[in-house]
Protein backbone atom coordinates (compact mmCIF):
# COMPACT_ATOMS: atom_id res chain seq x y z
CA UNK A 1 0.00 0.00 0.00
CA UNK A 2 1.64 3.47 -0.94
CA UNK A 3 2.34 5.87 2.10
CA UNK A 4 0.00 8.11 0.73
CA UNK A 5 -3.20 5.35 1.08
CA UNK A 6 -2.02 4.65 4.49
CA UNK A 7 -1.83 8.02 5.80
CA UNK A 8 -5.51 8.21 4.64
CA UNK A 9 -6.13 5.43 6.68
CA UNK A 10 -4.48 6.70 9.72
CA UNK A 11 -6.56 10.19 9.55
CA UNK A 12 -9.24 8.17 9.15
CA UNK A 13 -8.94 5.95 12.35
CA UNK A 14 -7.63 8.31 14.73
CA UNK A 15 -4.10 9.30 13.84
CA UNK A 16 -2.96 5.70 13.62
CA UNK A 17 -3.53 2.65 13.52
CA UNK A 18 -2.30 0.66 16.12
CA UNK A 19 -1.10 1.36 19.81
CA UNK A 20 2.21 1.94 19.38
CA UNK A 21 2.06 4.50 16.64
CA UNK A 22 2.38 8.14 17.54
CA UNK A 23 -0.75 9.96 18.48
CA UNK A 24 -1.80 12.95 15.83
CA UNK A 25 -4.46 15.19 15.74
CA UNK A 26 -6.94 14.49 13.10
CA UNK A 27 -9.98 15.88 11.54
CA UNK A 28 -12.33 13.51 12.68
CA UNK A 29 -10.89 12.33 16.14
CA UNK A 30 -8.96 14.51 18.92
CA UNK A 31 -6.25 13.24 20.44
CA UNK A 32 -7.39 13.26 23.78
CA UNK A 33 -10.54 11.24 22.25
CA UNK A 34 -8.74 8.38 20.58
CA UNK A 35 -7.03 8.03 24.24
CA UNK A 36 -9.94 7.15 25.74
CA UNK A 37 -10.76 4.64 22.58
CA UNK A 38 -7.10 2.98 23.67
CA UNK A 39 -8.02 2.72 27.31
CA UNK A 40 -9.83 -0.19 26.10
CA UNK A 41 -7.30 -2.37 24.35
CA UNK A 42 -9.53 -3.09 21.00
CA UNK A 43 -7.27 -6.21 20.20
CA UNK A 44 -8.16 -8.30 23.33
CA UNK A 45 -11.56 -7.21 23.30
CA UNK A 46 -11.97 -9.65 19.97
CA UNK A 47 -11.61 -13.03 22.62
CA UNK A 48 -14.31 -11.98 24.84
CA UNK A 49 -16.42 -10.45 22.78
CA UNK A 50 -16.39 -13.97 19.96
CA UNK A 51 -16.11 -16.25 22.48
CA UNK A 52 -19.30 -15.39 23.96
CA UNK A 53 -21.26 -14.50 20.78
CA UNK A 54 -20.57 -18.88 19.95
CA UNK A 55 -21.09 -19.70 23.18
CA UNK A 56 -24.26 -18.39 23.34
CA UNK A 57 -24.96 -19.94 19.44
CA UNK A 58 -24.09 -23.46 21.06
CA UNK A 59 -26.34 -22.85 24.11
CA UNK A 60 -29.63 -22.00 21.24
CA UNK A 61 -28.81 -25.15 19.61
CA UNK A 62 -28.08 -27.15 22.69
CA UNK A 63 -31.28 -26.43 24.84
CA UNK A 64 -33.37 -26.28 21.67
CA UNK A 65 -34.09 -22.82 22.35
CA UNK A 66 -37.55 -21.46 20.50
CA UNK A 67 -36.27 -17.72 18.57
CA UNK A 68 -38.03 -14.65 18.61
CA UNK A 69 -37.68 -12.70 16.12
CA UNK A 70 -35.53 -10.21 17.84
CA UNK A 71 -33.35 -12.87 18.91
CA UNK A 72 -29.94 -11.68 17.88
CA UNK A 73 -30.37 -8.65 19.21
CA UNK A 74 -30.24 -10.00 22.47
CA UNK A 75 -27.13 -12.07 21.04
CA UNK A 76 -24.87 -8.62 21.08
CA UNK A 77 -26.89 -6.94 23.92
CA UNK A 78 -24.88 -9.46 26.01
CA UNK A 79 -21.87 -10.41 23.79
CA UNK A 80 -21.42 -6.52 24.02
CA UNK A 81 -21.89 -6.94 27.86
CA UNK A 82 -18.86 -9.16 28.02
CA UNK A 83 -16.64 -7.49 25.78
CA UNK A 84 -17.70 -4.01 27.50
CA UNK A 85 -16.48 -5.14 31.16
CA UNK A 86 -13.15 -6.76 29.31
CA UNK A 87 -12.61 -3.09 28.53
CA UNK A 88 -13.82 -1.48 31.77
CA UNK A 89 -11.31 -4.09 33.41
CA UNK A 90 -8.40 -3.00 30.89
CA UNK A 91 -9.40 1.29 31.40
CA UNK A 92 -9.14 0.48 35.31
CA UNK A 93 -5.88 -1.65 35.25
CA UNK A 94 -4.27 0.94 33.03
CA UNK A 95 -5.07 3.11 36.05
CA UNK A 96 -3.48 1.84 38.57
CA UNK A 97 -0.39 0.52 36.42
CA UNK A 98 0.43 4.03 35.52
CA UNK A 99 4.39 3.56 37.34
CA UNK A 100 4.66 0.22 35.59
CA UNK A 101 3.65 1.17 32.28
CA UNK A 102 6.13 4.37 32.49
CA UNK A 103 8.49 1.40 31.91
CA UNK A 104 7.68 -1.07 29.63
CA UNK A 105 4.69 0.59 27.98
CA UNK A 106 5.41 4.18 27.68
CA UNK A 107 2.75 4.75 24.58
CA UNK A 108 -0.12 4.22 26.27
CA UNK A 109 -2.10 7.27 27.00
CA UNK A 110 -1.85 7.97 30.53
CA UNK A 111 2.34 7.54 30.75
CA UNK A 112 1.97 10.36 27.28
CA UNK A 113 -0.12 12.47 29.37
CA UNK A 114 -3.25 12.69 27.20
CA UNK A 115 -5.39 10.87 30.08
CA UNK A 116 -5.14 11.73 33.51
CA UNK A 117 -5.23 8.19 35.42
CA UNK A 118 -7.69 9.88 37.86
CA UNK A 119 -9.95 10.10 34.71
CA UNK A 120 -9.41 6.34 33.21
CA UNK A 121 -10.78 5.20 36.73
CA UNK A 122 -13.41 7.41 36.35
CA UNK A 123 -14.21 6.06 32.61
CA UNK A 124 -13.42 2.66 33.72
CA UNK A 125 -16.02 2.80 37.06
CA UNK A 126 -19.07 4.12 34.37
CA UNK A 127 -18.22 1.87 31.71
CA UNK A 128 -18.63 -0.84 35.12
CA UNK A 129 -22.03 0.25 35.79
CA UNK A 130 -23.41 0.87 32.38
CA UNK A 131 -22.64 -2.84 31.25
CA UNK A 132 -24.28 -3.76 35.19
CA UNK A 133 -27.06 -2.14 34.20
CA UNK A 134 -27.14 -3.77 30.85
CA UNK A 135 -26.62 -6.92 32.63
CA UNK A 136 -30.42 -6.97 34.71
CA UNK A 137 -32.42 -6.56 31.44
CA UNK A 138 -31.54 -9.87 29.65
CA UNK A 139 -31.78 -12.25 32.53
CA UNK A 140 -31.18 -12.29 36.71
CA UNK A 141 -28.31 -15.23 36.08
CA UNK A 142 -26.65 -13.10 33.28
CA UNK A 143 -26.75 -10.23 35.24
CA UNK A 144 -24.97 -11.89 38.62
CA UNK A 145 -22.34 -13.85 36.42
CA UNK A 146 -21.73 -10.19 35.32
CA UNK A 147 -21.27 -9.09 38.51
CA UNK A 148 -18.94 -11.66 39.59
CA UNK A 149 -17.18 -10.73 36.56
CA UNK A 150 -16.92 -7.01 38.15
CA UNK A 151 -15.79 -7.95 41.43
CA UNK A 152 -12.91 -10.06 39.93
CA UNK A 153 -11.77 -7.58 37.89
CA UNK A 154 -12.36 -5.11 39.99
CA UNK A 155 -10.54 -6.59 42.91
CA UNK A 156 -7.76 -7.51 40.19
CA UNK A 157 -6.28 -3.67 39.89
CA UNK A 158 -8.13 -2.42 43.35
CA UNK A 159 -7.21 -3.34 46.72
CA UNK A 160 -6.87 -6.20 47.89
CA UNK A 161 -5.40 -6.00 44.21
CA UNK A 162 -4.76 -9.34 43.55
CA UNK A 163 -2.43 -8.38 40.50
CA UNK A 164 0.31 -8.30 42.92
CA UNK A 165 0.24 -11.95 44.30
CA UNK A 166 2.35 -14.43 42.83
CA UNK A 167 0.30 -17.13 41.94
CA UNK A 168 -3.38 -16.05 42.74
CA UNK A 169 -3.06 -13.04 39.92
CA UNK A 170 -3.05 -16.03 37.26
CA UNK A 171 -6.13 -17.46 38.94
CA UNK A 172 -7.66 -14.08 39.67
CA UNK A 173 -8.08 -13.02 35.76
CA UNK A 174 -8.57 -16.68 34.24
CA UNK A 175 -11.25 -17.38 36.66
CA UNK A 176 -13.81 -14.41 34.62
CA UNK A 177 -12.43 -14.71 31.19
CA UNK A 178 -12.93 -18.17 31.19
CA UNK A 179 -15.40 -20.13 33.52
CA UNK A 180 -17.36 -16.67 34.61
CA UNK A 181 -17.68 -15.56 30.93
CA UNK A 182 -18.77 -19.27 29.48
CA UNK A 183 -21.29 -19.36 31.84
CA UNK A 184 -22.60 -16.07 31.62
CA UNK A 185 -23.10 -16.53 27.89
CA UNK A 186 -24.44 -19.31 28.35
CA UNK A 187 -27.10 -18.48 30.76
CA UNK A 188 -28.13 -15.85 28.06
CA UNK A 189 -30.98 -18.80 26.77
CA UNK A 190 -29.64 -22.05 28.93
CA UNK A 191 -29.20 -23.21 32.49
CA UNK A 192 -25.54 -22.75 33.22
CA UNK A 193 -25.25 -25.19 36.14
CA UNK A 194 -25.91 -28.30 33.75
CA UNK A 195 -22.17 -30.09 33.24
CA UNK A 196 -21.61 -28.80 29.80
CA UNK A 197 -21.18 -25.76 30.04
CA UNK A 198 -19.36 -25.53 33.53
CA UNK A 199 -17.03 -28.43 32.07
CA UNK A 200 -16.23 -25.88 29.11
CA UNK A 201 -15.56 -23.26 31.62
CA UNK A 202 -13.30 -25.09 33.52
CA UNK A 203 -11.18 -26.37 30.43
CA UNK A 204 -11.23 -22.98 29.27
CA UNK A 205 -9.87 -21.17 32.61
CA UNK A 206 -7.11 -24.00 33.58
CA UNK A 207 -5.89 -23.21 29.96
CA UNK A 208 -6.00 -19.17 30.54
CA UNK A 209 -4.24 -20.25 34.15
CA UNK A 210 -1.34 -21.24 32.43
CA UNK A 211 -1.76 -18.55 28.91
CA UNK A 212 -2.14 -15.43 30.67
CA UNK A 213 1.55 -15.38 31.85
CA UNK A 214 1.80 -14.75 28.50
CA UNK A 215 1.33 -10.87 28.90
CA UNK A 216 4.05 -10.33 31.58
CA UNK A 217 6.65 -11.41 29.44
CA UNK A 218 7.10 -7.32 28.24
CA UNK A 219 5.81 -6.04 31.99
CA UNK A 220 8.65 -8.72 33.38
CA UNK A 221 11.41 -5.57 34.60
CA UNK A 222 8.55 -3.06 35.34
CA UNK A 223 6.36 -5.20 37.69
CA UNK A 224 9.64 -5.69 39.28
CA UNK A 225 10.24 -2.59 40.09
CA UNK A 226 6.49 -1.90 41.33
CA UNK A 227 6.71 -4.70 43.79
CA UNK A 228 4.31 -7.13 41.40
CA UNK A 229 5.29 -10.63 41.73
CA UNK A 230 4.53 -12.75 38.55
CA UNK A 231 5.48 -16.14 37.34
CA UNK A 232 7.96 -14.68 34.46
CA UNK A 233 10.13 -11.96 37.12
CA UNK A 234 10.04 -14.67 39.51
CA UNK A 235 10.93 -17.96 37.56
CA UNK A 236 12.23 -16.56 33.92
CA UNK A 237 10.66 -16.75 30.72
CA UNK A 238 11.74 -20.39 29.88
CA UNK A 239 11.13 -21.99 33.73
CA UNK A 240 7.56 -20.04 33.73
CA UNK A 241 6.67 -21.52 30.14
CA UNK A 242 7.43 -24.87 30.89
CA UNK A 243 5.26 -24.71 34.32
CA UNK A 244 2.63 -23.13 32.55
CA UNK A 245 2.41 -25.52 29.57
CA UNK A 246 0.92 -28.07 31.73
CA UNK A 247 -2.23 -25.91 31.83
CA UNK A 248 -2.73 -25.36 28.27
CA UNK A 249 -2.06 -29.26 27.50
CA UNK A 250 -4.25 -30.85 29.80
CA UNK A 251 -7.37 -29.43 29.84
CA UNK A 252 -7.36 -30.91 25.96
CA UNK A 253 -6.31 -34.10 26.36
CA UNK A 254 -8.92 -34.64 29.08
CA UNK A 255 -12.08 -33.90 27.04
CA UNK A 256 -11.47 -37.82 25.92
CA UNK A 257 -12.05 -39.00 29.62
CA UNK A 258 -14.46 -36.35 30.51
CA UNK A 259 -16.74 -37.88 27.07
CA UNK A 260 -15.75 -41.65 28.71
CA UNK A 261 -17.60 -40.79 31.88
CA UNK A 262 -20.54 -39.13 30.36
CA UNK A 263 -19.54 -35.11 31.49
CA UNK A 264 -19.91 -34.46 28.02
CA UNK A 265 -21.20 -35.45 24.84
CA UNK A 266 -19.24 -38.04 22.05
CA UNK A 267 -19.22 -35.83 19.21
CA UNK A 268 -17.12 -32.97 21.59
CA UNK A 269 -14.15 -35.39 20.52
CA UNK A 270 -12.43 -33.21 17.64
CA UNK A 271 -12.13 -30.28 20.10
CA UNK A 272 -8.81 -32.21 21.36
CA UNK A 273 -7.60 -31.01 18.63
CA UNK A 274 -7.62 -26.99 19.51
CA UNK A 275 -4.63 -28.41 21.85
CA UNK A 276 -2.29 -27.75 18.93
CA UNK A 277 -1.48 -24.10 19.08
CA UNK A 278 -0.24 -24.83 23.12
CA UNK A 279 2.93 -26.07 21.33
CA UNK A 280 3.57 -23.00 19.11
CA UNK A 281 3.02 -20.71 22.86
CA UNK A 282 5.18 -23.01 24.30
CA UNK A 283 7.71 -22.31 21.63
CA UNK A 284 7.18 -18.79 21.93
CA UNK A 285 7.62 -18.37 25.22
CA UNK A 286 10.94 -20.04 25.52
CA UNK A 287 12.03 -17.55 22.74
CA UNK A 288 9.86 -14.58 23.12
CA UNK A 289 9.54 -12.26 20.04
CA UNK A 290 8.02 -8.23 20.72
CA UNK A 291 4.81 -7.78 18.39
CA UNK A 292 6.28 -4.68 16.34
CA UNK A 293 2.60 -3.45 16.35
CA UNK A 294 0.41 -5.22 19.50
CA UNK A 295 1.43 -4.79 22.93
CA UNK A 296 2.97 -7.57 23.73
CA UNK A 297 4.84 -10.89 22.41
CA UNK A 298 3.58 -13.23 19.87
CA UNK A 299 2.84 -15.86 21.80
CA UNK A 300 0.30 -13.44 24.15
CA UNK A 301 -1.86 -12.57 20.46
CA UNK A 302 -1.18 -16.85 19.75
CA UNK A 303 -2.93 -17.59 23.38
CA UNK A 304 -5.84 -15.07 22.71
CA UNK A 305 -6.39 -16.70 19.05
CA UNK A 306 -6.57 -20.34 20.18
CA UNK A 307 -8.78 -19.64 23.22
CA UNK A 308 -11.20 -17.74 19.95
CA UNK A 309 -10.93 -21.11 18.03
CA UNK A 310 -11.43 -23.27 21.24
CA UNK A 311 -15.19 -21.25 21.66
CA UNK A 312 -16.09 -21.47 17.46
CA UNK A 313 -14.76 -25.28 17.35
CA UNK A 314 -16.82 -26.08 20.17
CA UNK A 315 -20.10 -24.35 19.04
CA UNK A 316 -19.66 -25.65 15.31
CA UNK A 317 -19.46 -29.12 16.83
CA UNK A 318 -22.55 -28.27 19.20
CA UNK A 319 -24.56 -27.26 16.12
CA UNK A 320 -23.59 -29.17 13.41
CA UNK A 321 -23.07 -32.59 15.54
CA UNK A 322 -26.63 -34.18 13.41
CA UNK A 323 -24.81 -33.51 10.06
CA UNK A 324 -20.93 -34.44 11.49
CA UNK A 325 -21.30 -37.64 13.36
CA UNK A 326 -24.33 -39.02 10.54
Amino acid sequence: MPPSELKKIRDKYGGKLTLKEPYNKTKYLSVRVRGYIDLFRAFTLLAPLTVSIFMIFASIVYNKVTLTSNWWITVLHASGTIAIINGASNALNQATDVEADKISKPYRPIPLGIVKPDEAQSFALIFYLFALLRSATINPWFGFFVFLIMVFTVTYSLPPRMKQYLFINQIWIAIPRGLLGILASWSVFGDPFTPLPIIIGLIATVYLIGGMSTKDIVDSEADRRTGTRTLINTYGTKRTALMCFPFMFFPFVFIPIFISQNLLPEYLLPLTLTVIPSFLILILMIKPIESKTLENVHAWSIMYIQYIIFAIVFSLLVIFQDIIFT
